[in-house]
């Protein structure tokens, strides 16, 4: 166990309500609504929506993240991406970029229907690849007054090229030409298969990355199955449609957002830290790149003692005026 984690950190100080509504599609989302306890009816509360990482679920890094920003008096919405989770979409683990973005979309849709939030103080935390979607969805709507991503994953350029560049354009059309294959087999009724994800199992060659993963993913830290899933298949999209990130450039036009402020969390020793980087370089003023000395991908969603939540809460309390 990694120290420091606490992924299921509940708090007192805070109400929690499960909570659906339906984005534009008429698709339900589900989400945990969290609140600070005590709270004046009367008073209008700046709210943060917050997205899991890929292949994950709200009660995976989300939860906590709500839960802390709550504490610090925020209405704070968890929300599970559709095909994931709680909310609708089918196949189950499905990956559609422009779904995910419309998430935080129909959250803000919620949230700013709410009689206790003041729809004019909204803002978005996504962790890992949940980052580029809300900066997907940042680009176009407005009403996301500051976004701040944690770990992000860059998932267009991570399926494209791979960390560090390292997948081939041979590789990554052989990738592309099986799952198009699996089309035809899923078109006549075939059995799903499903793709990368966390490994089951670790040996002796399992790469230090999946390590990083499984510890949280695979292991009482964190692991969590959503009702009508099942262990063999968390974390993993399906085969099929993985290949749409392919086609996705959150950081294309990022600069639009501006001058809404992006605030990029990523621990100094992540595998990861290219794509907080890229988007930091990319992104106008005000922008704000935060490395989190000691820390790796993973450690950001669960070690309570390395997470800025300080630092995340001065952010939207200054920015969401």
């Amino acid at each position: 166990m990694t120290t420091g984690a606490d992924n299921f950190y509940t708090s007192d100080t805070v109400t929690v309500q499960k909570v659906t509504f339906k984005n534009q599609y008429r698709m339900t989302v589900a989400g945990n609504l969290f609140r600070p306890r005590g709270a004046n009816r009367d008073a209008k509360l700046p709210a943060v929506v917050v997205g899991h990482p890929m292949g994950a679920v709200k009660e995976q890094g989300a939860d906590l993240y709500a839960t802390k920003m709550a504490e610090h008096g925020f209405a704070a919405l968890s929300v599970d991406l559709s095909f994931w989770g709680e909310s609708e979409g089918q196949p189950r683990n499905a990956v559609a970029p422009e779904v995910y973005a419309e998430t935080f979309s129909a959250a803000v849709d919620y949230l700013g229907t709410r009689p206790f939030v003041d729809r004019k103080r909204i803002g978005a935390i996504g962790i890992c690849g949940s980052g580029s979607f809300v900066i997907s969805a940042a680009k176009i709507d407005p009403r996301i007054r500051a976004v701040a991503t944690v770990s992000m994953y860059d998932m267009g350029a991570a399926s494209r090229h791979a960390l560090n560049k390292s997948l081939t354009l041979e590789q990554r059309k052989q990738i592309i030409a099986e799952a198009a294959e699996q089309r035809y087999a899923e078109f006549e009724g075939g059995k799903t298969k499903y793709t990368s994800g966390t490994v089951h199992e670790l040996t002796a060659d399992t790469h230090p990355i999946q390590r990083e993963f499984f510890d949280f993913y695979r292991t009482p830290r964190g692991e969590f199955t959503p009702k009508g899933s099942s262990p063999e298949l968390t974390t993993h999209p399906t085969l099929s449609s993985n290949v749409k990130f392919m086609n996705f450039y959150p950081f294309n036009d990022i600069e639009t957002i501006s001058p809404r402020p992006l605030l990029f969390v990523t621990g100094d020793r992540a595998h990861s830290k290219e794509f907080s980087e890229d988007a930091y370089q990319r992104a106008a003023e005000p922008k704000e790149l935060l490395l989190v000395k000691g820390a790796g991908h993973v450690d950001l969603y669960d070690r309570v003692t390395l997470i800025p939540f300080d630092k995340l809460a001065a952010f939207f309390t200054d920015r969401l005026k």
